[in-house]
């Protein structure tokens, strides 16, 4: 939630963008959060390993990957915030043996809080100050096989391999909009497939992807493997993949 605020101060500023080695966005919003994010977790979890993108960036990965470690995007959506929208957020993932097993999500300009712990369920809340109210529990749909499904999709990453997935489900609903929040709206309840088929690093979704598993979903390579981490320990690449709010919903596996 501090990141949160930090992130908004700059958002309400002029604020002068950056580009990074691979030509992505960056503003000190981004550098701001992370500080206290780090800074944070060495106070509460010394012993967990941190892995920040924002850190990877400045100083290169690791050189040994623990088997648990704090994945973190202090801002994804850059693009979004550039552009004065509101759909970015603010990540935290636990990574324990490849897994995303507890995740923060906090998108500070609609002041909603999630939260999710596998094993335990997932949260949603308010956020009023310092302090998250409202605290609901929220549980991934299961998909009707007789219904088109509602597809999410990046507002900013569009592809014609996308276009021509969505295309297999005629009659889908679809819903574009930014960060990390795709993923949390099948946790949500409020969608039923998430493709990607475009590039995203490990830190852009691990947190959410933890959200979404405690609610009772999955993420899956084009294989249909469970998504992992740590699996490219330089430079944090996902393959492409495939929410389902319902593990069970039978529906074409994407192809890289």
């Amino acid at each position: 939630i501090r990141a949160g605020a930090a992130v908004m101060d700059v958002y309400r500023e002029d604020f002068d963008v950056m580009e990074k080695s691979d030509a992505s966005p960056v503003t000190v919003a981004d550098q701001r959060g992370e500080e206290i994010i780090k800074a944070g977790l060495a106070d509460i979890a010394p012993d967990i390993q941190f892995i920040g993108e924002e850190s990877v960036s400045d100083d290169g990965a690791p050189t040994t990957l623990e088997n648990r470690f704090w994945l973190v995007d202090p801002l994804d959506g850059t693009k979004e915030f550039i552009k004065r929208g509101g759909d970015f957020t603010v990540n935290i993932g636990l990574i324990e043996n490849g897994r995303a097993v507890m995740g923060l999500v906090l998108a500070p300009a609609q002041n909603t809080f999630y939260c999710g712990l596998v094993g335990k369920g997932a949260w949603v809340g308010d956020v009023d100050g310092k302090a998250v109210t409202n605290r609901r529990r929220i549980q991934a749909r299961r998909a009707i096989p007789t219904q088109p499904p509602m597809i999410v999709a990046s507002r900013s990453h569009r592809s014609p391999e996308l276009e021509d997935y969505i295309a297999r489900f005629p009659g889908a609903e679809t819903l574009s909009i930014g960060s990390s929040l795709k993923l949390c709206l099948l946790a949500e309840g409020k969608a039923d497939l998430y493709p990607r088929l475009g590039p995203t690093c490990e830190w852009d979704t691990a947190a959410a992807h933890a959200v979404l598993r405690a609610a009772g979903g999955t993420v899956l390579t084009p294989e249909g493997a469970p998504l992992e981490y740590g699996k490219d320990p330089v430079k944090f690449l996902n393959p492409w993949f495939l929410a389902k709010a319902d593990p069970t919903f039978a529906v074409p596996n994407i192809k890289a």
